[in-house]
């Protein structure tokens, strides 16, 4: 749907109202989520600079709540917190690619075995549906564009998360007739303002290009509240950010580490029938509150959950005093760090780690003096409450897929590798407190922030890896990105010690191997490249750009039946590999086949975009077979 198409009003019949629904004021729920985005960068809680006329006219109708907190600066965990109204150790999502538990009832599913109909919109990877937050949707729009060479991209622009959005409104609205108790529940979710922030390249500095996305997303945010027209009076609108973002506070720059305020702090902001307009709640809350809220406002109801309903609030009530559980363990899961839980409790919010700090976050509402050596007493109590929320540990988490692991790693996060190949993360002979604290390695975790997020290209990428693996020798994450960033640049002789440095460290990783075997074929040593390639196939025998590989390797060589085999089984096991159809056309040119040769330089052709730079290769080859 274009752009101008998708901003007619939306006006659906309320004359079959479900008296269950009527009475409780709302009949439909549609939540807003927009990633990484803090609470100080809108209008609404009183940024001087902010573009967010979409949001702050919704505070205006609604209720902003001052302290809303995630309840982990992570995307996949927030999310699943939000929608379940558990704390991640009841949905079991604790860090980026981690499936949510399916025992878990979500607003989803509440709500649609209520009769609503349901669908969801995101707008990045690290909500796919293979992560267990589609239970429960009618329609569950996770899919994701590709890009320029083929490969699926990891996010997508909010306008087309809005365009499928309004277009599912529309078609609910054109079934009505035949609907005699429609109630739907919207899930859209805006990737902007997730680093890399526009154009990193353009010279502008991070902050304003940060703002450029939150405009962005606001605008599309805008649209969507127009198309729901006449049903707003009878529709709760939740908005809310996942985590916020840091940009060198703490010393921490993105999000995942730690567990300040930073990327704590959310906006918060509710907006329909029977709630006070203009209304500020100061009390504490968690992104927990959201479902028995929601579920709440609509006539259902969320059992089994962490959060409590804001009902009280969003009459202008007060809400009871109450301990709020947050956490990362990306620390743990990522780099094999120790995990960071914290308990906001009266005044205190208490970090558990090694090392760990208390804050009154009355008076010290930045976090900057730790009260923990001064406050021992309330430092053994809130670590004993945050030990009854979850230990710090977890159970061996589930290899992910090479494919699951390179398109969270684009988007800045490590995807869990870290601890992939250790027999438990539970061991009581080497206990959390002898892992590292993140604190102490501060200055790594904002390099590696700096170096995922996309910010930095070049030789700035080049010597923040540098300095990451002289500081942090044994991050084989780092180890593995230098070598391929040095691969890239043509520089085999220094690229190969770091796939050797990252292999050392016990990455059970393909791409160690894949890296080594394209150094080895770029100075024609066969032998050792099909040595690496088999080491690759054996850590991950059915990784399809394994397979290919030894495919062209074949192909090299001179066994062109054997290449066709092999290639022709990576491309059924992925058909978007566009490089492995290219070799699996030489190699049928090769053996003299040259039909075959042109019908599968064809049909490349016909995948690639019409801008790929690969299009004049693959129609030299094309001329040359024909």
């Amino acid at each position: 749907m274009k752009a101008g198409t998708a901003c007619v009003a939306l006006a659906l019949c309320a004359c079959h109202e479900a008296p269950s629904r009527r009475a409780s004021g709302a009949s439909n729920l549609v939540l807003i989520t927009v990633d990484t985005l803090r609470a100080d960068h809108v209008g609404a809680y009183g940024y001087a600079r902010a573009r967010t006329p979409a949001l702050d006219a919704l505070a205006a109708r609604g209720t902003t709540f001052e302290r809303a907190y995630a309840a982990a600066p992570i995307t996949l965990a927030s999310h699943a917190t939000l929608l379940s109204g558990r704390y991640p150790p009841g949905h079991g999502a604790r860090d980026n690619g981690m499936r949510a538990s399916e025992s878990v009832a979500t607003l989803a599913t509440v709500l649609g075995a209520s009769g609503f109909r349901t669908a969801a919109f995101v707008a990045a990877f690290p909500l796919d549906h293979q992560f267990g937050l589609a239970r429960g949707f009618d329609v569950y729009g996770d899919r994701l564009p590709r890009m320029p060479n083929g490969q699926p991209s990891n996010e997508r622009p909010a306008a087309e998360v809005i365009n499928d959005a309004i277009a599912w409104l529309h078609t609910i609205n054109n079934q009505q007739s035949t609907i005699s108790n429609l109630h739907f529940f919207l899930w859209v979710h805006l990737f902007e303002p997730h680093a890399p922030y526009g154009d990193p390249a353009s010279g502008r500095s991070v902050i304003d290009r940060y703002d450029d996305e939150i405009a962005t997303a606001d605008r599309e945010i805008a649209r969507l509240l127009d198309a729901l027209a006449e049903v707003r009076d009878r529709t709760l609108v939740v908005a809310a950010g996942d985590h916020g973002e840091a940009f060198g506070e703490h010393g921490e720059y993105a999000h995942s580490i730690f567990v300040y305020d930073t990327t704590l702090r959310v906006p918060l902001i509710m907006s329909g029938p029977g709630i006070h307009e203009g209304a500020r709640v100061q009390a504490p809350v968690t992104l927990a509150d959201v479902a028995p809220t929601a579920a709440h406002a609509v006539g259902a109801a969320m059992a089994d959950v962490d959060g409590i309903d804001l009902a009280p609030a969003l009459g202008g009530g007060a809400l009871p005093a109450r301990e709020l559980y947050a956490e990362s363990f990306a620390p743990l899961v990522e780099f094999g760090w120790a995990p960071l839980r914290a308990l906001r409790a009266d005044t205190w919010k208490l970090v558990a780690a090694p090392k760990p700090e208390l804050f009154d976050i009355e008076r010290d509402p930045r976090e900057e003096r730790n009260r923990a050596g001064d406050e021992r007493s309330a430092v053994q109590n809130l670590t004993d409450r945050v030990n009854r929320y979850s230990a710090a540990d977890l159970p061996t988490p589930s290899s992910l897929d090479r494919e699951t692991a390179q398109r969270l790693r684009a988007l800045g996060y490590a995807s869990g590798s870290a601890i992939a190949n250790q027999p438990s993360i539970t061991n009581h002979q080497s206990p959390i407190t002898n892992r590292p604290d993140p604190k102490d390695r501060r200055e790594v975790a904002a390099r590696i922030a700096q170096v995922t997020s996309g910010e930095l290209t070049g030789p700035a990428l080049l010597s923040a890896l540098e300095g990451i693996v002289r500081d942090d020798p044994r991050n084989g994450q780092a180890r593995l990105r230098l070598a391929y960033a040095r691969l890239q640049a043509g520089d085999c002789a220094r690229a190969e010690p770091e796939f050797h440095a990252a292999a050392a460290t016990g990455l059970p990783s393909a791409d160690i191997y894949l890296g080594l075997a394209t150094c080895f074929g770029r100075r024609n040593d066969l032998a050792a490249a099909e040595r690496a390639l088999d080491e690759a196939r054996r850590l991950e025998p059915d990784n399809p750009t394994v397979v290919a590989n030894i495919g062209i390797l074949r192909s090299a060589k001179g066994d062109q039946p054997g290449a066709i085999a092999a290639l022709r089984s990576a491309l059924a096991a992925d058909p978007a590999l566009n490089e492995a159809r290219f070799n699996l056309a030489l190699a049928y040119a090769r053996s003299g086949r040259r039909s075959e040769a042109a019908a599968t330089a064809r049909e490349l052709l016909a995948r690639l975009p019409v801008n790929a730079l690969q299009r004049t290769e693959v129609e030299r080859l094309l001329r040359a077979v024909q």
